[in-house]
């Protein structure tokens, strides 16, 4: 029989009332502050907070994130291409969302 090698996923479960740092959202997305900041700029990210230092940012900000970087390595957006790709498939989710609503009547 022959081995195989098993890889082991750990993660942390967070809610909607979770809020994370600048430093561990640039840590989550592996991305540099730079990075972070320019997602401010754009509006992909919305902070609360006055700056870097005191940033915190809601729990789905790390989804946004992670969404833009994947979309500016993958397929060489930029930051405000992927804003706009970002408000494009949310709003899909809604729609999509409302549509399962309304077919359940």
């Amino acid at each position: 029989m022959a081995s195989q090698s098993l890889s082991v996923l750990t993660g942390v479960v967070l809610d909607e009332c979770t809020l994370v740092t600048f430093t561990e959202l640039c840590q989550c997305c592996d991305v540099e502050g730079e990075v972070v900041a320019e997602m401010v700029d754009v509006g992909i990210l919305e902070p609360s907070g006055r700056g870097p230092g005191e940033w915190r940012f809601a729990a789905d900000s790390l989804r946004r994130a992670a969404t833009a970087v994947r979309l500016q390595r993958d397929l060489g957006v930029n930051l405000a291409g992927a804003a706009l790709a970002l408000e494009l498939l949310e709003r899909i989710e809604r729609l999509e969302a409302r549509l399962r609503a309304l077919q359940r009547y």
